[in-house]
C-alpha cells in the first residue's frame, strides 16, 4: 500500500491542545498507512486557528523548516488584569481599574514594540532551558527569567473598546503573543493579559 504523505491545514478550536489535534487526526487516518505524524508548532489550548499537521516521514523531517516560518495572529488583550500565565487561563494575581487610555496611546505604545525587540518569555512556556521545557522547571518551583529577540513586522486592525485592545500582528517565529500583552500593559501604565488568540497564517499558508 502506498504510504500517505502530505500537509494538512487544520483550523483548531479553543479548548483543544495541539496534541489532541494530532491524536484525533491519527484516528481519522487510521485506515491509511503512514510512518509518522506531527505538527508545525504548538498552539495554546485557549487559542484557535491554523495548525499544520505533517503526515509521513518526509513531511515530519521538514518540521524545523515549518517551525521557523513567520506567523500572523489576531489577538485580544484585556487591560487591568494580571494573571500568573499572562493569559486568561491563569490565576488572577492583580486586578485594578483601568486608567483612561486612548487609541492614539495604544498605537504609540505598539510602535515602540515594532522591529527587532527583546521580549520576556513566560516561565510556563515550552522554551527549553538545560534540556527541559520552562514549564517543567516552573512545576518544580523554579521560575527561570529568560528573554528572546524576535521581530515584529507590523500591527494592523488596531481597536480599543473600554479596557479591551485587539489587533493583528505580523511577527517572526518564536514570538509569544502573551509576552506582547504583558509588555503593552506595562507601557500603558497598567496590566495586560491575553484574552483571545487566533493564528491566521504560517509562512504562505493561511
Amino acid at each position: 500500500m502506498t504510504q500517505l504523505l502530505g500537509l494538512l491545514p487544520i483550523d483548531k478550536t479553543p479548548g483543544w491542545t495541539s496534541h489532541d489535534v494530532i491524536a484525533y487526526t491519527r484516528g481519522i487516518l487510521s485506515c491509511y498507512e503512514f510512518s509518522r505524524i506531527g505538527h508545525s508548532g504548538t498552539l495554546d489550548p485557549m487559542a484557535s486557528g491554523l495548525l499544520l499537521v505533517l503526515i509521513g516521514r518526509e513531511a515530519t523531517k521538514r518540521q524545523p523548516e515549518f517551525l521557523g516560518l513567520d506567523k500572523v495572529y489576531q489577538a485580544q488583550i484585556t487591560l487591568g488584569i494580571l494573571t500568573d500565565s499572562w493569559d486568561m487561563q491563569g490565576f488572577i494575581l492583580k486586578e485594578e481599574p483601568c486608567p483612561k487610555i486612548t487609541l492614539k496611546q495604544v498605537k504609540e505604545a505598539l510602535k515602540t514594540m515594532t522591529g527587532k525587540i527583546k521580549h520576556p518569555i513566560h516561565f510556563y512556556s515550552a522554551q527549553k532551558v538545560k534540556g527541559q521545557a520552562m514549564y517543567d522547571h516552573a512545576r518544580k518551583g523554579v521560575n527561570i527569567k529568560k528573554e528572546s529577540v524576535v521581530e515584529i513586522y507590523k500591527y494592523s486592525k488596531i481597536y480599543l473598546k473600554d479596557n479591551i485592545i485587539s489587533f493583528e500582528v505580523f511577527c517572526s517565529s518564536g514570538t509569544y503573543i502573551r509576552s506582547l500583552a504583558y509588555m503593552l500593559g506595562e507601557k500603558l501604565g497598567t496590566f495586560g493579559t491575553l484574552s483571545a488568540l487566533r493564528r491566521t497564517q504560517i509562512g504562505s499558508y493561511k
